[in-house]
């Protein structure tokens, strides 16, 4: 799928905070519901690979079963990006990542609809394969597949007979773009599995640190390295966006200062503070990076950055206020109120701008700000409220009364430019689809898909709201994983309505539903951290609940946290992992992302025991043990 991206450069100025207004409860004709589930599903039907058990869109089969031989590496598996038989790795990693926002901001919301499962398993097929992308700290495949012999051919997967050579980035051959959204991938998905797979997540973490190394040590733009992506996936931005990026990624996965001082030293040299952007999506990333750092600024997390990242939230709202129309440069929009950029799959504009604007909306409400605006504040429940409009849309609230999102409604399209919905399923005719036969038979078709492909959304209108049904207008009718991903949060947070939780709070993932499948154990953990308790160890941490009350409907508990030296030697240097801490602790000293004794204590004696205690409204938090030593 071959792309055009173009970039917009301003300055936004400051202005003053006033009052906000919190939004309302959302409510209006259509399903939200029903959408999150079938744009959940979309997922599936792009799935390469050996596919599971449990897959739940039956007219695919397995296919790129031999990805990465020729190289000598195992690349089965992942995202085919779009109505193509390609895996682009710069797009895959971009899916990851807004999925797993969606899920970070949104996945109560998502476990309440019965999705969250679904959500995790997403997520989990397309990092499973970046971890196979990423088999050296310096080597990262970045594509599988080629768009120039694929878009010669039309077939369905499980027939290809294209090339399947497999393209990398290396020091030698940089590319700190693709190396950079894969680090943020990682770092995203690595919050997400926390609850649900700690050794899991300890893996993506693991591999997000390298990419993040690889990116800013070995720069470069991956298209000059894996120059057969030029014509579909060109990195227009360069790869400035995509480092302060994955910083802002990793310091949320681990709240490691590092990271956040990089976001503050790099800010104005690498544009975070000087790009106003009218668009974010798999290239551009600046009014992304920005959002996410308004949110740190407004958790109070600012410190010595504070100024810097005030100049980041400018930025921030200079996007929000230009989605609006109510900026310095303002978005363009069709007659029936959609966001345009342009002709080429502009529903990946449309999806992520609103994302970013439900959650930013979100954030202010939290803080109790407004949002600031060149000719006066707009309150949170306004900005919310766009985001919903251009979900109605999509939906079908329009000029044409087309819904956008394929099985949604009664009115959407029927002859997607997808080559494996296009063609009748292998399972109902095994019958080879030839190159250059699928054309003749299949593309020139003037008939519906012969398999739904639900839940796709799909390139969309021109700027006058006019769209054809047609399998050839590749523009308009081509689905893409970039389109669904940010959607999946919009969803979830408008079915829901306006629950009062708080977007600057880390909020705890619920568990799953037990009829939610459940995402699969790692084979082996690369990096685990033993419990403190182990019977092996010579440390034992015991915890207790020692009070509980409610304030403004919330629980809060009071835990009292153990520490014993069970071994016959002073221990001296201990140093403490804590992970789901969400409140304030007393009785350790806290530096970076690690914890100490208190300053008053050097050592402490065989079979003697310190105590700290924490506050949160949450289950106890996770406590190990990082190191230490035995005199």
């Amino acid at each position: 799928m071959e792309k055009s991206v173009g970039l917009c450069f301003s300055m936004a100025p400051l202005f003053l905070l006033l009052g906000f207004v919190v939004p309302l409860a959302l409510a209006g004709g259509h399903d939200y519901g029903q959408a999150l589930s079938k744009s959940i599903l979309f997922f599936e039907a792009q799935r390469s690979g050996y596919l599971p058990r449990n897959q739940r869109v039956q007219w695919r089969g397995n296919s790129g079963l031999n990805d990465g031989k020729i190289s000598g590496v195992d690349l089965v598996g992942g995202y085919y990006d779009a109505g193509d038989n390609v895996k682009f790795g710069l797009p895959m990693a971009f899916t990851v990542t807004m999925m797993s926002w969606s899920i970070l901001e949104y996945g109560r919301q998502m476990g309440a609809s019965g999705e969250l499962g679904h959500a995790l398993d997403a997520v989990k097929w397309g990092t499973d394969y970046l971890i196979k992308a990423h088999p050296e700290p310096y080597v990262l495949y970045g594509e599988v597949g080629d768009g120039n012999t694929d878009h010669y051919c039309w077939q369905r997967p499980e027939d290809m007979t294209t090339s399947r050579a497999a393209y990398k980035i290396d020091p030698s051959h940089p590319g700190s773009d693709l190396a950079g959204e894969t680090a943020a991938a990682m770092a995203a998905a690595s919050i997400v599995f926390r609850r649900y797979n700690r050794a899991y997540s300890a893996e993506l973490l693991k591999h997000a640190y390298q990419l993040f190394d690889f990116a800013d040590k070995y720069r470069g733009k991956y298209d000059s390295s894996i120059t057969i992506a030029q014509k579909y996936y060109r990195s227009v931005s360069g790869y400035a966006d995509e480092l302060l990026w994955a910083a802002a990624w990793l310091y949320k996965a681990t709240n490691n200062q590092y990271y956040l001082n990089y976001l503050g030293n790099n800010g104005d040299a690498l544009g975070g503070t000087g790009w106003a952007m009218t668009e974010f999506g798999w290239d551009v990333k600046y009014a992304g990076v920005q959002t996410l750092v308004a949110k740190f600024l407004m958790a109070g997390k600012g410190g010595r950055h504070t100024q810097v990242f005030e100049r980041y939230q400018e930025k921030a709202e200079f996007f929000m206020c230009s989605c609006l129309g109510k900026g310095s440069r303002n978005a363009q929009k069709t007659p029936g109120g959609l966001i345009f950029r342009q002709r080429w799959n502009n529903m990946q504009f449309v999806t992520s701008a609103a994302f970013l604007a439900t959650v930013y909306s979100d954030y202010l409400t939290s803080a109790g700000k407004p949002l600031r605006c060149p000719y006066g504040n707009v309150s949170p429940a306004e900005l919310l409220s766009f985001a919903k409009s251009q979900v109605d849309y999509i939906l079908g609230d329009n000029p044409r009364a087309t819904s956008y999102m394929v099985g949604y409604g009664n009115n959407y399209p029927r002859q997607v430019h997808h080559r494996a919905s296009s063609i009748v399923s292998y399972k109902v005719d095994p019958s080879f689809v030839s190159c250059r036969g699928g054309y003749a038979t299949w593309f020139s078709r003037k008939a519906s898909d012969p398999n739904l492909l639900t839940g796709a959304i799909v390139g969309g209108p021109d700027a006058y709201d006019n769209f054809a049904d047609q399998r050839d207008n590749y523009e308009q009718t081509e689905p893409a994983t970039y389109n669904n991903a940010p959607l999946l949060g919009i969803l979830a947070r408008l079915h829901a309505g306006h629950s009062g939780y708080n977007q600057l709070l880390p909020v705890e993932l619920p568990a799953l539903k037990p009829v939610a499948a459940n995402p699969k154990p790692a084979a082996k953990p690369v990096v685990k951290r033993a419990p403190a308790s182990s019977a092996a160890s010579p440390i034992a941490i015991t915890q207790k609940l020692t009070a509980s009350w409610v304030h403004n409907g919330k629980t809060y508990n009071r835990y009292s946290t153990t520490i014993t030296n069970k071994s016959s030697k002073n221990l001296k240097n201990l140093k403490l992992y804590i992970s789901e801490l969400y409140g304030p602790l007393w009785g350790l000293t806290k530096s970076g992302n690690s914890y100490f004794f208190p300053a008053w204590i050097n050592s402490l004696a065989a079979g003697k025991s310190i105590e700290f205690v924490y506050i949160h409204s949450a289950s106890p938090a996770k406590v190990s043990v990082s190191s230490y030593n035995l005199v």
